[in-house]
């Protein structure tokens, strides 16, 4: 590991992450330990802590860093609890570090969530949350997305309490749609 990328990763976790009211300890420490630009192609690994959405497939980014931080610490991830990552690597990476036995769905039909989950998070913006991803919530389960229709994205906290599913907005941001989930737009009379 380069000395210099290491003190760029203590660098996000001060500027970025701290500064954007993230105050969870545990995900603070698990983003200083986890080394970002193994995520990335070889071409892009020097971008790892830039304050910046990266391309590391076609169609797919990585969220900013301070994104993926507030929306991890609205998902309360605990120790012991189970984790599905949709398009979601360095997600996926801190709650594997944070104790949390993670799934991770990258290929195939990423809108078709199977099993049941503590917490699911998702790092690329869609137009629509899909409902089988709602659906695979748990009990007491926790599901973290950003929904982009237009200009603006908003990350999304939905909450499963018995058979009902709830909602809450978080935070506004500009992450691009991942392919195959822009909203199909039609015209109607």
């Amino acid at each position: 590991m380069s000395a210099d990328l290491a003190a760029e990763r203590a660098t996000m976790v001060e500027s970025q992450v701290r500064t954007s009211d993230v105050t969870d300890l545990a995900i603070q420490d698990a983003m200083r330990i986890y080394p970002r630009e193994r995520l990335l192609p070889e071409g892009r690994r020097n971008l790892a802590y830039a304050d910046a959405e990266i391309a590391y497939a076609p169609g797919r980014w990585l969220l900013r860093p301070m994104h993926v931080a507030k929306l991890l610490q609205a998902l309360k991830p605990r120790s012991g609890e189970t984790a599905l990552a949709i398009a979601a690597p360095y997600a996926a990476e801190i709650l594997a570090l944070l104790g949390l036995s993670v799934t991770r769905l990258e290929e195939g039909d990423l809108k078709h969530a199977d099993g049941s989950f503590d917490v699911i998070a998702c790092e690329g913006a869609v137009g629509t949350t899909p409902e089988s991803w709602k659906t695979a919530l748990a009990p007491g389960g926790r599901l973290g997305v950003i929904e982009r229709d237009g200009p603006v994205g908003r990350a999304m906290l939905y909450l499963r309490a018995g058979s009902t599913i709830g909602s809450r907005s978080l935070f506004d941001c500009t992450p691009p749609v991942m392919a195959g989930f822009e909203t199909v737009r039609g015209f109607t009379l």
